[in-house]
């Protein structure tokens, strides 16, 4: 292989993992906004938990079994 040639073969795997880690880095910023959402998402739901938690009057334990009716009934 002559000078130019390598020279050439190494422009193009040059260029080859610059696009690669582009493609990378943006697949990376998608990741991380769904993460945000689905953090943002599951914030939302617990603070709605708590607050239908409180309505019942709940303690934040598990629930008595013995005031639950069963589904038979």
């Amino acid at each position: 292989m002559d000078d130019p040639s390598r020279i050439e073969a190494l422009e193009f795997k040059c260029a080859y993992l610059e696009r690669s880690a582009q493609e990378l880095s943006d697949v990376l910023a998608r990741q991380q906004q769904e993460l945000d959402r689905a953090r943002a998402r599951i914030e939302d739901l617990a603070r709605q938990l708590e607050a239908l938690d409180m309505v019942a009057g709940g303690t934040g334990g598990p629930p008595d079994p013995r005031s639950e009716i069963p589904p038979h009934y």
